[in-house]
């Protein structure tokens, strides 16, 4: 029996172990994928800090992978054994991309272009389709491609909370892509500023503004407020001011990208809390589509921490520091 290396968190605040197990084969509708280069994301170091989402341990954490088909399942035609891919898998469920051959489903995977490294390809998949869920789920917004809202009454202009997070930033460019008229304005730490514009921002702020309602809503079209917030780092819940950014008599539509437990919506307003969640049929194409014609950017630098599973640590040892304008990864 073929089997392959896995690196398997044994328990909360426990070490890892870099075990041998079978190597594992593809269900209907699945594919095995060989990886490259692993990402490491916030949900990771919270998984083997207090167990945010495993059930049951051993598991195996990461969420974000590239690297090449290994095997195709029964159904599945758009891919085939050495076809370069990126994807998301199931590493919140202690089933993710850590192990030298891990499973996803085909409708999380996508063609990785050629002019993308690994390490690039292996920062995308997570934060595109938490960005996406937080603009069709949270904002009430369609992206082509994805979903079948028809924008008759879309927000005219939308505040991003966390705008050089990987998922604020890619926030940022589907946004682009499906209100091109939108007034888009963001929060982070200057340096990022003009990066955060050249992806379709109009103005950015100091991260310290979202404290102050004031000077948020300042910064709105005609300082009346915005109609939408999406808070891509859960600073609503620790500074509450920035709700009364929202425009008084607008669409108040609030989408809270889940950062850590027990984080609430606030009343009175259209709020949606937003997980990552698999891919809805198409997603990952799409947005393969949009990378091969180069109208979606990497949103953030992918920094190489190390090579192999062993230096995964190092990345974890990085949180719970606020990361922002870079992703961890792993080449392998």
């Amino acid at each position: 029996m073929a089997t392959i290396q896995v690196y398997q968190a044994t328990g909360v605040g426990k070490p890892f172990e870099l075990v041998t197990a079978p190597k594992p084969k593809p269900g209907a509708g699945e594919v095995t994928i060989r990886p490259k280069a692993v990402a490491i994301n916030g949900i990771d170091w919270k998984n083997i800090t207090f167990g945010a989402t495993i059930e049951s341990w051993p598991a195996v954490l990461g969420i974000d992978g590239s690297g090449t088909i290994e095997e195709v399942g029964e159904g599945v035609t758009g891919f085939k054994p050495g076809d370069e891919v990126l994807s998301y898998a199931p590493g919140i469920l202690g089933k993710g991309t850590w192990q030298e051959v891990y499973v996803a489903q085909a409708n999380d995977v996508g063609k990785k272009p050629s002019y993308l490294s690994f390490e690039e390809a292996a920062s995308l998949s997570t934060c595109f389709l938490t960005a996406a869920g937080a603009i069709v789920d949270g904002l009430k917004v369609g992206l082509p491609g994805l979903s079948k809202i028809e924008n008759t009454n879309p927000p005219k202009s939308i505040l991003i909370l966390g705008g050089s997070s990987a998922v604020g930033a890619a926030a940022i460019q589907l946004l682009r892509i499906a209100l091109p008229s939108v007034t888009i304005v963001v929060t982070s730490s200057k340096p990022h500023h003009e990066h955060l514009k050249s992806l379709g921002a109009n103005a950015a702020l100091e991260r310290s503004a979202q404290g102050d309602a004031a000077a948020l809503k300042a910064a709105s079209p005609d300082g009346a407020g915005f109609d939408a917030i999406l808070d891509a780092v859960g600073a609503g819940p620790d500074s509450p001011a920035v709700y009364d950014a929202l425009k008084p008599d607008g669409l108040k539509l609030y989408s809270l990208v889940l950062t850590r437990p027990g984080a609430q919506v606030p009343q009175g307003l259209n709020s949606t809390l937003v997980t990552v969640a698999s891919a809805d049929p198409g997603s990952m194409a799409w947005f393969s589509k949009l990378l091969e014609e180069r109208k979606y950017k990497v949103p953030v630098k992918a920094e190489v921490i190390g090579h192999g599973f062993t230096d995964i640590p190092k990345g974890l040892a990085r949180f719970p520091a606020q990361i922002s304008g870079v992703k961890l990864v792993v080449t392998l």
